[in-house]
């Protein structure tokens, strides 16, 4: 297979990083890597395939000739340098919500609407990390049985806020035990021992912009504006690993155990379900892992058509980096994503 021009943006970041890792750790098929980041980190160094790269500050010059652009560093930075690296002629998977919701941008989750990357303008979106898990899971039930109503309650670590507020909650854990007192900086309120239901800013109608991302980014990766969806997200202190309670209404009766054959049997999905033993997934023992798990799928009592379950994965990894490169592999696999340009197999700019 030929090799690639990849840059990666925000690189020095949580996902940034994460991306460095899945591309290495896949073997994807890489003539050259550039790593990038803001003016402040450029120069730090990062290993890629036993190498030392010096990361390299972001700027619209760094995409001419570059094939495939991951980016990862914030919405502003999106907005501004994603356009150019398109008009240089690179395919950007961008993980932020800057183009998610326009209509000309595919919105993909390889494992549910691979079929959208084709029509690509040059920019594809990665969804919001707590929609990716859930989707996953969703769409292999509403093949069999479509879904009329979607009701989620997320419990989302922190490390979807970035590697600052990793920080904090391991410095508030201890001020907290030790008795002193805790002055929030990440978020609104202290995160040690607490549970925040606000992820993103509160919007008119109640609900913040992590809902209405859930409620919005999930009717356009599935092709299912008529579902009705209601979300509220909540933030644990939790380092990594996102879970959701979701309560599912179908268009028909559908048993749990007819349920858990479908998602037995399907690609990125992993059952652990035995009440029995305690044995359901947990964000801590799902960290690292390329799945999504699901456990804990029993009837809704409160609806004749409904199921509840328990879903658990990866933000860093299924929930970010790891679903960008599965897009960009579906994309070479089916011949929609080629190298622009003879290009030389070498590791570095």
């Amino acid at each position: 297979m030929e090799g690639f021009n990849v840059a990666v943006v925000g690189a020095t970041g949580l996902v940034g990083q994460e991306f460095v890792k899945i591309l290495e750790q896949r073997d994807f098929p890489i003539a050259r890597i550039e790593l990038l980041a803001s003016e402040r980190s450029a120069g730090e160094g990062i290993f890629f395939n036993h190498r030392k790269l010096e990361v390299k500050e972001a700027i619209p010059e760094r995409f001419r000739d570059v094939d495939i652009a991951f980016f990862s560093a914030g919405a502003e930075v999106s907005r501004r340098l994603s356009p150019l690296a398109a008009e240089a002629g690179a395919v950007v998977i961008d993980n932020s919500a800057a183009f998610r919701m326009e209509p000309w941008v595919p919105l993909v989750v390889p494992e549910v609407n691979p079929e959208d990357i084709e029509w690509h303008k040059g920019i594809i979106a990665n969804p919001n990390c707590s929609t990716i898990q859930m989707v996953v899971v969703m769409h292999y039930l509403h093949r069999i049985n479509p879904i009329k109503r979607i009701v989620v309650s997320t419990y989302q670590s922190v490390s979807g806020t970035g590697v600052a507020a990793l920080k904090e909650l391991t410095s508030q854990a201890r001020l907290v035990l030790e008795g002193r007192v805790v002055c929030p900086h990440v978020y609104s309120h202290q995160i040690a021992f607490n549970v925040l239901p606000e992820i993103d800013v509160f919007l008119d109608d109640g609900y913040t912009k992590e809902e209405q991302k859930m409620q919005a980014e999930t009717r356009k990766i599935m092709h299912a504006p008529d579902i009705g969806i209601s979300a509220t997200c909540v933030r644990v202190p939790v380092y990594y690993g996102h879970s959701e309670a979701v309560n599912v209404e179908f268009t028909s009766y559908i048993t749990p155990e007819a349920a858990k054959k479908v998602l037995a049997h399907s690609p990125g999905v992993k059952v652990l379900d035995d009440p029995v033993v305690s044995f359901y997934p947990q964000p801590w023992a799902a960290t690292g892992s390329d799945h999504v798990f699901v456990g804990r799928i029993r009837k809704d009592v409160s609806c004749s058509n409904g199921l509840v379950m328990w879903i658990v994965a990866d933000n860093i990894r299924k929930g970010a980096a790891l679903n960008a490169v599965q897009i960009a592999e579906e994309g070479i696999q089916r011949g929609w994503l080629t190298p622009q340009r003879d290009v030389e197999t070498s590791v570095g700019a």
